[in-house]
């Protein structure tokens, strides 16, 4: 099943300079869960600093334990706004 994780950076406790440090393990961790088959797809969001990363996964206990991996997450300085589990679109299968 999928999931879309949306995340968000405690930007109200911590400076650009305190994310830094975190940001190369953060990368190397997300592609360690990419290379595992956990995460499908990540983006950078558009509306405020954080991510959006879409999840395989059998449920959303699996989706955090992935997340809880992240070094941002670990040190508090990313937050988990939504675990969104998603279903297929019907519309492109056959018509009955």
């Amino acid at each position: 099943m999928q999931f879309f994780a949306l995340l968000t950076r405690n930007t109200q406790k911590f400076s650009d300079a305190d994310f830094a440090p975190l940001l190369p393990p953060e990368s190397e961790q997300r592609k360690t869960l990419y290379a595992q088959g956990a995460v499908r797809q990540i983006w950078n969001r558009g509306d405020i600093p954080g991510t959006g990363i879409m999840f395989e996964a059998a449920d959303d206990a699996e989706v955090r334990g992935h997340l809880a991996t992240l070094p941002l997450i670990e040190a508090g300085m990313m937050d988990i706004a939504a675990i969104v589990p998603l279903n297929p679109y019907p519309g492109f299968g056959p018509k009955r």
